[in-house]
């Protein structure tokens, strides 16, 4: 099974209490490290406002989380964050390993000029 490295943000509600906040976190955390993730990194980014309201709500609380997994880890961690009534939002995104970029990069007669 081939790992790749995820970044998946996450919109916490913000009458929760900080207790409970990390709660929501350590949970979400723990239940990556049981699908295999390795590298976890997590950055609370704290209360943000929103450009437009979600759910009536104005701001929330941000988490990012930087992990590398198999691409089975994702779904049943989505799954809990819909059933998780204090997550407004959010989003997996797949990261790129780095050497591919470089490549790309220098093949871009624009970017060997600068």
């Amino acid at each position: 099974m081939i790992n790749r490295t995820y970044e998946t943000l996450y919109i916490i509600r913000p009458d929760v209490g900080e207790e409970q906040l990390e709660q929501i976190i350590s949970q979400f955390r723990t239940l990556l490290e049981e699908q295999g993730a390795t590298k976890l990194k997590l950055q609370n980014r704290g209360k943000r406002r929103f450009a437009y309201p979600i759910k009536k709500l104005r701001e929330g609380y941000y988490v990012l989380m930087t992990y590398t997994a198999p691409g089975t880890a994702i779904a049943p961690m989505e799954k809990a964050m819909r059933l998780n009534e204090a997550i407004l939002r959010f989003m997996t995104i797949t990261i790129e390993a780095d050497s591919e970029e470089d490549e790309v990069e220098s093949d871009n007669p624009v970017l060997a000029r600068a």
